[in-house]
């Protein structure tokens, strides 16, 4: 993943677009993950995001190519076919995320809705925006949590418990969709 970024940086050129503060302390490259780039945002930010990102687990945590005996495979397919090893690395990178967010939670015009589901892109599916079955925190829709912070009725910083605490999640399953 790492050389994937260093290459994406190169072909475009991007060490002229990154914020140059960055860029006198890191590789083009790093510059580009979430993190750093949130540091050098003016303007306010909502952040939406699962602590257990499918896309993210399966693409950049455990790739096919690092796991070649498929030992993850399950898993990957469905959260709750995870042993608890697994789920303690799946924890792990909950935990990765949260302290990649320090900084942002100190920021008083950000706003956050992290929850524990293993799905990716709640924003533009009904069911997990805002519904009466939308996954919640706090007994708050991810819809409702932005609505609170944009029109400012309160200082939004929505963060779940780990996995398997809320029953309101959607979790993505892939075992239909599954080859062998």
């Amino acid at each position: 993943m790492r050389s994937f970024y260093n290459d994406v940086a190169i072909l475009q050129g991007l060490s002229k677009s990154l914020h140059k503060d960055c860029l006198s302390r890191m590789e083009p490259a790093k510059c580009l993950f979430p993190e750093e780039v949130i540091k050098h945002i003016n303007t306010p930010v909502f952040l939406v995001n699962p602590a257990y990102d499918f896309w993210q687990v399966q693409h950049i945590l455990i790739p096919e190519a690092a796991d070649p005996h498929g030992y993850w495979r399950k898993c990957k397919l469905n959260i709750h076919n995870c042993n608890p090893s697994q789920l303690k690395t799946l924890h792990g990178f909950r935990d990765s995320m949260l302290k990649a967010l320090t900084e942002f939670q100190k920021n008083t015009e950000g706003g956050m809705f992290i929850n524990s589901c293993y799905i990716h892109c709640q924003t533009w599916i009904t069911e997990t925006w805002h519904s009466p079955t939308s996954p919640r925190i706090n007994n708050k829709t991810i819809a409702e949590s932005v609505g609170d912070w944009y029109f400012g009725r309160n200082a939004v910083k929505q963060i779940d418990c780990p996995f398997p605490c809320n029953p309101t999640c959607y979790h993505m399953n892939f075992t239909a969709f599954s080859r062998g």
